[in-house]
């Protein structure tokens, strides 16, 4: 058996193939490029029953993997994070089946770091030295540690006011670290002129094809802890769409393994009000979105005025019979502290937005009473050391607690 039945690259808008063994970014036409694995012959050698017993990380998928020797494979042990029943929240959203699967318990603390680890590795495998990419934090702090770890040189550009958190992991990790004043897009015409300046290789969102292999094990997991029983519904924050794609990428390809029967889940992308190019879509009927101008949002990690698959996320979304809610920052930072309260989850605003979503489609009918309900939390609810402000209690050491008496 091979390490990875990887076979080649192909365009989703055009149909161009291309080798896996070389180094590239965009198709000619200007789209992301997917991976094509040799499924036929992976179903004849490989059974879901014999994962029975792998390592518990996200290279328990290999063969379903870009990576195509064990020696280039970056790892910090990332994947296989928990799937938890949450069930007082579930009461309260009159949910009966909520689970969550928190990405928070990664490395780097964000669902980033399976990108990074896939991306990084495949880099390693075909030589790459230095690369380049924008972000709004995580992503970049995820592959500027694991670029640390695979021992090539990363540049990363991020808005100045992304998480002081991902600015620190990445200028620890000695990455080539710039601020920028605007937002991501600014950035991504920063890193562009570098990697054209300079022969970086692009690590942007999409712009190198083995990012989304990565995400896509969210997907797998899910599947593999559900028993091999898809869920009905799994929403996800909804940014450049990476996670949303793969995930779709994932149970596709286990249909056509016959790991998984029956009708994929209804995928929802989850957005912020103040920057929800993929709602506006969707609700208009488009197979792409706009350039949201102006746009603004707590959730950091999902202020993406434009992302360059969106025409993926759109087709997932349609082909599941999805849908896209845009949440306010208000109602996304109420629910991050109801999750805490009733949960004890402490959960990232993006997190916290694919809750309101779930909450709000129950309310409206389109989540039915027995649906069994996944909501993805990408990252710890501390790396946002600033989203709360708290007001506690300083008290003198003479004093003592007084306990309210609750009627």
């Amino acid at each position: 058996m091979k390490y990875s039945y990887i076979s080649h690259l192909y365009c989703p808008k055009c149909n161009n193939t291309y080798s896996h063994e070389q180094t590239k970014q965009l198709c000619a036409c200007g789209s992301p490029l997917l991976v094509e694995y040799d499924l036929d012959q992976l179903g004849r050698d490989l059974s879901k029953e014999d994962l029975v017993g792998r390592d518990a990380s996200l290279w328990r998928y290999h063969e379903l993997l870009p990576v195509s020797n064990e020696k280039d494979v970056v790892t910090l042990g990332e994947g296989m994070t928990p799937l938890i029943t949450m069930p007082t929240l579930g009461t309260d959203m009159n949910i009966a089946n909520l689970w969550m699967k928190d990405e928070g318990i990664i490395p780097t603390g964000t669902f980033k770091a399976r990108g990074a680890a896939v991306g990084v590795s495949k880099a390693k495998e075909l030589g790459v030295k230095e690369l380049a990419m924008p972000t709004n934090g995580n992503a970049g702090a995820a592959w500027a540690l694991y670029a640390a770890r695979g021992g090539i040189q990363s540049t990363i550009v991020m808005p100045k006011d992304a998480p002081k958190i991902t600015r620190n992991e990445s200028a620890v990790s000695g990455s080539n670290l710039y601020l920028v004043d605007g937002l991501i897009s600014d950035a991504g015409k920063i890193v562009a002129q570098s990697v054209e300046e300079f022969g970086l290789f692009d690590a942007s969102t999409l712009k190198e094809p083995y990012r989304i292999e990565g995400k896509k094990t969210m997907g797998l997991e899910i599947a593999e802890q559900m028993a091999w029983k898809m869920p009905d519904v799994i929403l996800y924050p909804t940014g450049g769409g990476v996670g949303i794609i793969g995930i779709y990428k994932a149970l596709t390809e286990l249909k056509k393994l016959g790991w998984v029967e029956g009708e994929l889940p209804r995928l929802v992308a989850v957005q912020a009000e103040g920057c929800a190019p993929i709602v506006k879509a969707w609700e208009e009927g488009k197979a792409e979105s706009q350039f949201w101008n102006d746009s603004t949002t707590i959730a950091f990690g999902i202020n993406v005025p434009k992302a360059l698959g969106d025409f993926l996320v759109l087709e997932a979304i349609y082909q599941t019979k999805g849908c896209a809610v845009a949440v306010e920052d208000e109602a996304l930072l109420e629910e991050q502290k109801k999750i805490a309260s009733l949960e004890g989850a402490f959960v990232c605003p993006e997190g916290a937005a694919t809750f309101v979503a779930a909450r709000r489609l129950r309310e409206q009918g389109w989540i039915k009473d027995r649906d069994v309900v996944v909501a993805l939390n990408t990252g710890m609810g501390i790396k946002y050391p600033d989203t709360f402000s708290v007001d506690v209690p300083i008290l003198q050491k003479s004093e003592s607690i007084i306990k309210a008496i609750k009627s």
